[in-house]
């Protein structure tokens, strides 16, 4: 069962529609049953708002879900999907809600692949790094405020190195990532560093993109395709901009950015000689060459 309220939500609403679609009712249908307005059901099955578990009974009965065991795991799910993940301790003000749910998302992911242009990826940045990041985004932010969001970023990288994690995250980085200076010389050795160990286990990869491949087809930005343990779930990808972020679903959507992920792929060097040039880049902040 999903362990984050974001994903207990998104695999109930994910049954919800399962259920009404195999019962062969529209949401008007259902909605009329009820005594419910349609767009009440409607934000319930597109995750916009929860639901009770006196609504989830109705809902079931309307469904004839008879099978019990199958009506409490559904219900336990409703319960536990208003509890507070440890992002949620955080205000609104530093904790926007998309970026509540991609943290919420990350946690239950089985896989992250990732395109970044510009800076290196969130869940393999260093304090420092990540500070000088937050300064230059938002040269008015506080100390304090910057310590919190800082906190929040570290605080995500636990599902790289939490004992026994499983997820898997692949991430291509254009060669621009290594040779921008964010925080000085010092930040950029130990930052990139970081990025060229050796992990044990070995579960996550990255790939540079160089400068010499020429034009690519994601040229229009940063990206992040997440999949999850359960087969029924297709999984999303994550599109963000300095004042908004985007979640792709549509099975459309989603084989597109495979595309540009495999493209992407075959013109990244391998990790092998990503290491290599990562090492080198590393060097030459240290001042040795």
């Amino acid at each position: 069962m999903a362990a984050s309220p974001t994903m207990r939500r998104r695999r109930l609403a994910a049954e919800l529609r399962r259920l009404r679609h195999e019962s062969g009712l529209l949401i008007e249908d259902v909605a009329a049953d009820l005594g419910w307005q349609p767009s009440k059901l409607s934000r319930i099955e597109n995750r916009q708002v929860g639901i009770t578990t006196s609504d989830l009974r109705k809902l079931l009965d309307v469904y004839k879900m008879k099978d019990q065991a199958s009506r409490d795991q559904l219900l336990d799910m409703a319960r536990r999907a208003t509890e507070r993940g440890w992002w949620q301790s955080f205000t609104s003000g530093v904790m926007p809600n998309a970026l509540a749910n991609l943290i919420g998302l990350e946690t239950e992911a089985r896989a992250i692949r990732s395109y970044e242009p510009e800076l290196v990826p969130g869940l393999l940045q260093t304090e420092a790094y990540a500070r000088a990041v937050m300064r230059a985004w938002q040269p008015g932010w506080t100390a304090a405020d910057i310590d919190r969001r800082v906190e929040i970023r570290l605080g995500r990288q636990d599902v790289l190195r939490e004992p026994g994690a499983s997820l898997l995250a692949s991430y291509i980085i254009n060669e621009a990532v290594l040779r921008r200076a964010v925080g000085g010389n010092e930040v950029m050795h130990e930052q990139i560093e970081v990025l060229a160990k050796e992990r044990d286990p070995a579960n996550v990869t990255v790939q540079v993109l160089p400068f010499n491949t020429g034009a690519h087809p994601s040229m229009a930005g940063p990206f992040q395709i997440l999949t999850f343990p359960d087969e029924g779930d297709l999984g999303i990808v994550h599109l963000e901009s300095a004042m908004n972020a985007i979640t792709l679903e549509r099975p459309e959507e989603l084989r597109r950015y495979e595309e540009i992920w495999g493209s992407l792929q075959a013109r990244a060097l391998s990790p092998e000689d990503s290491q290599v040039m990562m090492r080198s880049y590393a060097l030459r902040y240290s001042g040795s060459f």
